[in-house]
C-alpha cells in the first residue's frame, strides 16, 4: 500500500502543509482507534478535487462570500424558541444527505473506516432506516468528509436540516442566562453551545484546526463543526493552509459560525496537561482565554461565550481551570475599563452539574 507522501508525489497536488496540518487532528485526543490508514485517505480524498485548482478556487471565495447567519435570523415565524421540525421534512433531508455524502465518497476514491461502516447503513437500506439512525449517519459522514467545496444543492439541504434541528432544540440568548451579582458583564450558563446566540462562542480545537475527525465523537470540536456544517471545515482548512504549520497553544483563528445562531467561532488550542499542571500551562491556558477576548473584541463582537478549555480529553484539572478562566477574564476586562473601551459580555457555558457548581461558587451565585 502506498504511503500518504508516495500519494501526493504520484498526484502533484496537494501541498504538504496542509495535509500535514490535516492529519495531525487523527493524531490527537479524537483519532479513533479504527482509522489507521487515514492520513491516506485525507491525501487521496483531497487529491480528486484539489486538482481542480481554479474551480476549487472559485468554491472556496463564494463560500466564504456568504455571510453567517446572525441570531435573529431564528426568532422567525418558521424558526420560533423549541418549534419541532416537521418529521417528513427531516427525514427527507437526513436520506437525501446522506445519499449525497456517500455518493462523493465513492466519487472520491470510497475509503470508508471501519467504525463509519457500522454507522451508516448499505445505500440500499436508507429508506428503511429510521430518521435517528439517518441522522447518526449523516453526521459520521460529515465527521470524516474532507475540506472539500460542496455545491449549492448540498449546503442547501445541508443548512436547512441544521438550522431546523438548531430551532427545534430551542435557541438561548445572552439575556437567557444567569448574570453575576458581582459583576454584571460576566454571566453563567449550562446548557448546548450550539445553541447559543452569542456573537461569538469559543471551540476547543486541536492544533490541525479543521475538526473532530472520529465519528460521533462527544467533543466540543464535533458538535461545533457537526452544527455550524461542512462550510466551517473547509473554511479552517483554507485558514491553515495559508499558515502553513499546525496552531500554536494559546492563540486563536476566528471563523463565521455558518448554521450555528452565533456570528463568529472561536477557534483555540488549549495546553495538554494530562492531570498534571505546571506554570507553563497555567500560562498558556490563561492565553487561550485571553487571546479569545482579544479575537472577539477585534471583530466587533458585543458578547462571548467560554467554554470550559481543555478540561476534557485534554486533562487540565477542572478545578484549576475555571480559577485561571475566571481571573484572567476578570483581569481583561478591567484593563478595557482602563483603557476606556468597550468590554465584551462573557458567557461562562458549562455542560456538566459539577462545572455548574464551580462557577456558580466563582461569579458569587
Amino acid at each position: 500500500m502506498l504511503g500518504v507522501e508516495a500519494v501526493c508525489a504520484q498526484q502533484s497536488l496537494i501541498p504538504g502543509s496542509i495535509l500535514e496540518i490535516l492529519s495531525t487532528n487523527l493524531q490527537q485526543s479524537c483519532k479513533p482507534s479504527q482509522f489507521p490508514d487515514a492520513k491516506r485517505a485525507i491525501a487521496l480524498g483531497i487529491a480528486a478535487r484539489v486538482s481542480r485548482t481554479a474551480r476549487y478556487a472559485a468554491h472556496n471565495t463564494a463560500q466564504r462570500a456568504v455571510p453567517s447567519r446572525m441570531p435573529h435570523e431564528y426568532n422567525s415565524a418558521n424558526t420560533q424558541k423549541g418549534m419541532a421540525m416537521d418529521e417528513a421534512r427531516k427525514r427527507a433531508l437526513c436520506i437525501y444527505l446522506t445519499k449525497r455524502l456517500l455518493k462523493e465518497r465513492l466519487d472520491n476514491g470510497g475509503f470508508m473506516p471501519p467504525r463509519l461502516m457500522q454507522i451508516v447503513p448499505p445505500r440500499d437500506a436508507l429508506e428503511g432506516a429510521s430518521t435517528e439512525e439517518l441522522w447518526l449517519a449523516f453526521r459520521a459522514l460529515v465527521n470524516v468528509r474532507e475540506p472539500w467545496p460542496a455545491d449549492d444543492d448540498l449546503l442547501a439541504a445541508q443548512d436547512e436540516l441544521l438550522q431546523g434541528l438548531i430551532a427545534e432544540a430551542g435557541i438561548t440568548t445572552v439575556d437567557d442566562t444567569t448574570p453575576s451579582p458581582l459583576d454584571g458583564r460576566l454571566r453563567l450558563w449550562r446548557g448546548d453551545i450550539t445553541t447559543l446566540a452569542a456573537d461569538a462562542i469559543v471551540n476547543a480545537a486541536n492544533s490541525g484546526m479543521t475538526g473532530c475527525w472520529a465519528p460521533l465523537h462527544y467533543c466540543i470540536d464535533n458538535a461545533i463543526h457537526t452544527f455550524a456544517g461542512i462550510q466551517l471545515r473547509l473554511e479552517c482548512a483554507r485558514i491553515m493552509q495559508l499558515q502553513g504549520y499546525p496552531e500554536p497553544t494559546g492563540q486563536t483563528k476566528l471563523t463565521p459560525a455558518y448554521n450555528l445562531p452565533s456570528r463568529h467561532v472561536v477557534h483555540t488550542v488549549g495546553p495538554i496537561a494530562d492531570g498534571t499542571v505546571n506554570e507553563e500551562l497555567r500560562a498558556q491556558l490563561a492565553s487561550s482565554y485571553r487571546a479569545c477576548l482579544e479575537a472577539a473584541a477585534q471583530a466587533g463582537d458585543a458578547s462571548i461565550a467560554l467554554c470550559c478549555i481543555s478540561t476534557g480529553v485534554f486533562g487540565f484539572p477542572a478545578d484549576e481551570a475555571s480559577r485561571i478562566a475566571a481571573k484572567t477574564v476578570r483581569r481583561w476586562l478591567s484593563e478595557r475599563d482602563a483603557e476606556g473601551k468597550l468590554a465584551l459580555t462573557v458567557v461562562f457555558n458549562v455542560f456538566g452539574e459539577a462545572a455548574e457548581h464551580r462557577y456558580r461558587a466563582l461569579l458569587g451565585l
